[in-house]
């Protein structure tokens, strides 16, 4: 939080100079002890949150290579002539423990293209596939591994 205030202070400037710069340093340091003295946060909270942020950005990295993966899947199924396409429906049961966890698998899961999810009710997913070779290894892929590596930093 308070290298987000910091931030904030330098966009809200404008600019970036030395006196802005001591300023902010302050501000953001008395924002900051306001926040952890009356809002339930503290130092720990802030390192817990620093370390969640490079792996947030390892899932998202990730993330993005497997859209582009399943991309050029679904464009050769499209593009071959050989293969049909066989949908299918898959269930599995996650170990994700937060609502959020289990919300981020599930977009995941739709933003990676020829998979959808159809339905999320606690832990227990319905996906459907738009060929049955997407379906394998879903109940423990990258993302599930990620997402619990993640949700496991408190």
């Amino acid at each position: 939080m308070y290298l987000l205030y910091f931030l904030l202070w330098i966009i809200f400037n404008g600019k970036f100079t030395l006196e802005i710069c001591i300023f902010g340093i302050v501000i953001a340091g008395a924002i900051f002890a306001f926040t952890c003295k009356f809002m339930d946060y503290s130092v720990e909270k802030e390192k817990q949150n620093y370390r969640k942020v490079f792996k947030f950005l390892r899932y998202s990295c990730v993330l993005i290579m497997e859209i582009v993966k399943a991309n050029f899947a679904v464009i050769h199924m499209i593009l071959s002539e050989k293969e049909e396409a066989e949908p299918a429906l898959v269930s599995f049961h996650s170990d994700m423990k937060t609502p959020v966890g289990r919300a981020m698998l599930a977009n995941a899961i739709t933003l990676t293209p020829g998979t959808i999810t159809v339905s999320l009710e606690e832990s227990d997913y319905v996906v459907h596939c738009l060929d049955d070779e997407f379906a394998v290894g879903m109940a423990d892929s990258i993302f599930v591994k990620l997402l619990s590596d993640i949700e496991q930093d408190k």
